[in-house]
């Protein structure tokens, strides 16, 4: 944890730094070089490419469907709608491919199917069981009308800015060819309007610059719909995702607890159970002396009487690293301030609670306190501290300040970074403030649940 703080004097490599190289490389506002970008060009390829996928999607899965249905007087039903579910599913990895390359959305893939059983029928009761295949089925149904309208107003607009903006390089087509001035605004039996003097053409061109600059923004709210499409019923549900985070988080709860274990175990070896080892020897060795020599006994006795104190107080804050007994008997107020006394700065400290939270909740809360004062009193340089823990809806919030030297990072993988992992295990959130020469604001949430028994 010691490369936490401090870091980042080098060159800058920031957000600020990236969002001034951006602004160097991009001197036209976004608004004028909209139409020319790469990303209005994918745009475009993906909505005129939607209307003949969508086609041929609708065709498959309502044919596919009304034949597995009506098909299910016999057995042949069911495989058949199965089939139609299945491809709808590949289909939908192909319409997950095509928004990556096009939209730059990138959608993971659905829950895999579950077999209950071995062989061709459990793979049919898997697939019609699926939320995803009835998803993907429902995609390809959608698609069809929202791609026709996407496509209409897409072509619509396009077309019309262009050909309007291009209009003084090709408005000659019409007196040489049609027989008349220009662009016919109105005409009847006795007058016609045509765009065709300077001004006029000037006047078109930019109506046709503004329908130019318009375009790509309404494409790209419209392909907004597509990519909300694809996310929703193309990728993993929400409880899919819910139970690979649930997982994920279980394997760092599993790390961090065997971690603890080996601490825990390794600070007994090294420390307590060697002193007591060493305290069994002395006292063995005093009383082979004791009727010898009773004043080089009692020197060893006296010995062993301090290494008796030294184990009692690595045994101590053994327990308190474990959970300590102030934590369990007064909360939260009185274990953090224990442990601001500890610091090598002064710390101030401040706990608005009405009620105790759970013991499992205030153990998290007190050591990640805990730790966080541990690197202010390592690595920030600082010269006060502060502690605030308040209560906000349903969320305990944390937050430790100091005014050291910041250069704090959790996308280094230190220190940080760990105690992140061990809050998202229990869907608590770390955010750090920490710029170059600080201050360092480091906030931490948690899930509020109240104190039951104890």
């Amino acid at each position: 944890m010691a490369t936490e703080y401090g870091q980042g004097y080098g060159l800058p490599t920031g957000p600020g730094h990236a969002r001034g190289v951006e602004g160097r490389r991009h001197r036209m506002p976004s608004a004028l070089r909209a139409p020319v970008e790469g990303r209005a060009w994918r745009e475009l390829a993906y909505v005129l490419l939607s209307l003949p996928v969508s086609i041929l999607l609708f065709t498959y899965a309502v044919t596919m469907v009304s034949l597995g249905a009506g098909l299910l007087v016999t057995f042949l039903g069911v495989p058949v709608l199965a089939a139609a579910l299945a491809g709808c599913r590949g289909i939908g990895s192909v319409e997950r491919a095509r928004a990556r390359g096009l939209l730059g959305l990138d959608v993971g893939e659905p829950e895999p199917l579950r077999l209950e059983r071995q062989g061709f029928m459990g793979w049919v009761g898997a697939v019609l069981k699926s939320g995803a295949s009835w998803r993907a089925l429902l995609y390809s149904v959608l698609q069809l009308p929202w791609a026709v309208l996407s496509f209409a107003v897409t072509v619509t607009f396009w077309t019309l800015g262009w050909s309007l903006l291009t209009y003084p390089l090709w408005f000659w087509v019409f007196p040489m060819h049609a027989g008349q001035g220009g662009i016919q605004l109105y005409g009847d039996e006795q007058h016609a309007i045509y765009l065709d003097n300077p001004f006029e053409i000037a006047v078109t061109a930019g109506v046709g610059l503004l329908f130019t600059l318009a375009t790509p923004w309404i494409v790209r709210a419209l392909t907004m719909v597509d990519r909300l499409m694809v996310h929703g019923l193309l990728g993993p549900s929400r409880l899919a995702t819910r139970v690979v985070e649930l997982e994920s988080d279980r394997g760092v709860v599993v790390d961090t607890a065997a971690a603890d274990l080996r601490r825990i175990e390794r600070d007994l070896h090294d420390g307590a159970q060697a002193r007591l080892v060493n305290l069994a020897m002395d006292l063995g060795l005093a009383k082979e002396k004791l009727r010898e020599d009773p004043q080089a006994a009692a020197r060893m006795v006296d010995e062993a009487h301090g290494e008796v104190k030294t184990a009692l107080q690595e045994l101590r804050d053994l327990a308190r690293g474990i959970h300590p007994a102030v934590l369990t008997d007064r909360g939260l107020d009185a274990a953090l301030s224990s442990v601001a006394s500890r610091c090598a700065v002064p710390v101030q400290v401040e706990v608005d609670l009405s009620e105790r939270p759970a013991p499992a909740i205030e153990g998290i809360a007190y050591f990640t306190v805990s730790e966080l004062l541990q690197n202010v009193s390592k690595h920030s340089r600082a010269t006060w501290a502060a502690v605030e823990v308040w209560r906000s809806e349903d969320r305990l919030m944390l937050q430790v300040v100091d005014n050291g030297v910041g250069g704090a990072d959790l996308s280094r993988g230190s220190g940080l970074a760990g105690l992140a992992e061990r809050l998202e295990a229990v869907d608590g959130i770390l955010v750090v403030d920490s710029p170059a020469g600080g201050p360092t604001r480091v906030t931490a949430e948690l899930p509020w649940r109240a104190e039951r028994t104890r």
